[in-house]
């Protein structure tokens, strides 16, 4: 009985973790091109001054060029 219990509350805490939403999936206006934030996609084009996240992930296309240095990372505090 104590093993049915363990694995029904593993299975819940796995459901809840798989539904719920990230920053980027949460019906909002946001760019692919940044999984881990919410930044819309162009127009308008932003700068790193212009948003809040720094040193985000960055993926191709990267529209607001965000990753200068093409190294996966945006708005790199330097």
């Amino acid at each position: 009985m104590k093993l049915f219990h363990l694995l029904a509350s593993a299975l819940t805490i796995v459901g809840i973790v798989m539904i719920t939403p990230s920053k980027a999936d949460t019906g909002k206006n946001c760019d692919s091109s940044y999984p881990n934030v919410c930044i819309v996609p162009p127009l308008p084009d932003l700068d790193c001054k212009d948003i809040p996240y720094r040193n985000f992930q960055v993926r191709s296309p990267d529209p607001h060029r965000f990753d200068e240095d093409d190294d996966g990372i945006g708005c790199e505090k330097k």
